[in-house]
């Protein structure tokens, strides 16, 4: 005999549960939100491949700055000088070596600037813990009254006026000194102590005249003969001809500042290995059916516009290229350098080679004009800042939308387990009541 009719009596409401709910949204979830996923991490993957991108376009960029002819916190690779010395007496420098003149330069120094130093007499710990009460001292002018003032805050005060500053200094094991200095080196930055005070520190004999002992220091400028010119400054620096001169010791040095073409091929070739990188770079994700990349076109663009300037034509009169000077191009779109027909053109026309690459500002040579180029394309509206903003754009746009997707399908099916709910209260009722009809039946079946 049945057991049950359209499956009442064998328990059909245990089977609408959350289980079954999960069940049905997984697999709704895999043709709705999934894919939309999916799309997402494939823009994380592009923007890991576009950074690479972006990178190997800022190495160029930084390959190409000496061959700028506006190249900012340095020279063009036209403009490099070296410079061999001798001596230890000055040290040499060049804060703008464009303006560092070519030659043979000897520095003679036979006195170095120097601060204004003076030394109060020594006194114990307790005694410069104590009051000075010795009345005024009076440097370059300013007057330091000592009443009631120990020696530190006498420091203090000095400390707090131009031109001069004093320390306490420890010069034993309960001997002390208030050290006064000038500020700065040199006879015009001398001091000049007086009053009652000085006389019992000890600056001076009679308040005036300077006591000799203790005045441990004397300003003094600074003389020096460069090529023969002499200089009698407040300072042991000097800039002659571009070149920063920092006197150390007494004593004669020499420097021979001459062009330096040795780095000119280098920093070409450092291009070329930067172009080539970027290039076999770009064309791997252009030419690959795996790359994440979205709009190819817009990419290998950016190398278009590269070669654009590259393979163009520059100078004066518009007849130089690179190909002029050994720049050559292989069959896979490549850049080599001819290192032989190069360096002939940096020994013997140099001049056309800073046509080539630098240009003028009315007739932008090739490495400004490329420059230029590779910097436009990170602003506004170029083409690496264009290309990340879109993508930026299609993130913002795919979150959003798998946020509503979501959002949808858990609202169905939160709707769906309040119908499955509600099923199941509906078959326990008729359940129910058919076990009650089952009993009868059966009772009815035993009677006969």
């Amino acid at each position: 005999m049945a057991s049950g009719i359209l499956g009442l009596g064998m328990g059909q409401a245990a089977s609408l549960n959350s289980d079954l709910i999960e069940k049905l949204k997984t697999a709704e979830r895999k043709s709705t939100v999934e894919p939309i996923e999916k799309r997402i991490e494939n823009i994380t993957s592009e923007k890991e491949v576009f950074t690479s991108i972006s990178n190997k376009v800022s190495e160029l960029l930084e390959s190409i700055k000496p061959f700028d002819l506006f190249v900012s916190g340095g020279v063009t690779a036209f403009e490099q000088k070296s410079a061999t010395t001798s001596g230890d007496s000055v040290t040499f420098d060049a804060a703008d070596i464009k303006a560092l003149k070519k030659g043979f330069t000897s520095v003679e120094v036979t006195q170095l600037a120097q601060k204004d130093v003076y030394q109060s007499n020594t006194v114990s710990s307790a005694t410069k813990d104590a009051v000075i009460n010795a009345g005024e001292l009076v440097i370059n002018g300013e007057t330091f009254d000592t009443t009631n003032m120990t020696y530190a805050q006498l420091a203090d005060s000095i400390n707090a006026k131009t031109g001069m500053s004093a320390s306490l200094e420890q010069v034993g094991t309960d001997s002390f000194r208030l050290v006064i200095k000038s500020e700065d080196t040199g006879l015009e930055n001398n001091l000049n102590i007086s009053g009652a005070a000085s006389q019992a520190l000890g600056y001076t004999t009679d308040g005036t005249t300077v006591n000799s002992t203790n005045h441990i220091l004397e300003a003094k400028n600074m003389i020096a003969k460069v090529d023969g010119v002499e200089y009698n400054v407040s300072t042991n620096n000097i800039t002659v001809d571009g070149l920063k001169i920092t006197a150390n010791k007494v004593g004669t040095s020499t420097i021979n500042v001459v062009e330096d073409n040795s780095q000119v091929e280098n920093q070409m070739k450092n291009f070329v290995t930067k172009y080539n990188e970027l290039v076999a770079l770009v064309d791997s994700e252009v030419f690959s059916v795996d790359s994440k990349i979205a709009d190819k076109s817009s990419i290998r663009d950016v190398v278009n516009q590269i070669k654009a300037k590259l393979f163009g034509s520059y100078g004066e009169d518009g007849n130089k290229s690179v190909f002029n000077y050994g720049i050559e191009l292989d069959k896979y779109g490549g850049l080599s350098i001819d290192s032989k027909k190069f360096n002939e053109a940096v020994q013997n026309d140099m001049a056309g080679l800073k046509d080539l690459f630098l240009g003028s500002a009315e007739n932008k040579g090739l490495g400004t004009t490329i420059k230029e180029s590779l910097d436009d394309m990170n602003f506004t509206g170029g083409a690496l800042s264009t290309y990340e903003s879109g993508m930026s754009a299609r993130e913002v746009s795919l979150n959003s939308e798998k946020e509503k997707a979501e959002k949808a399908l858990n609202a169905k099916y939160e709707q769906l387990a309040l119908q499955f709910s509600a099923y199941g209260s509906l078959i326990n009722q008729m359940e129910s009541s058919f076990s009650g009809l089952k009993m009868l039946i059966q009772q009815s079946t035993s009677s006969n």
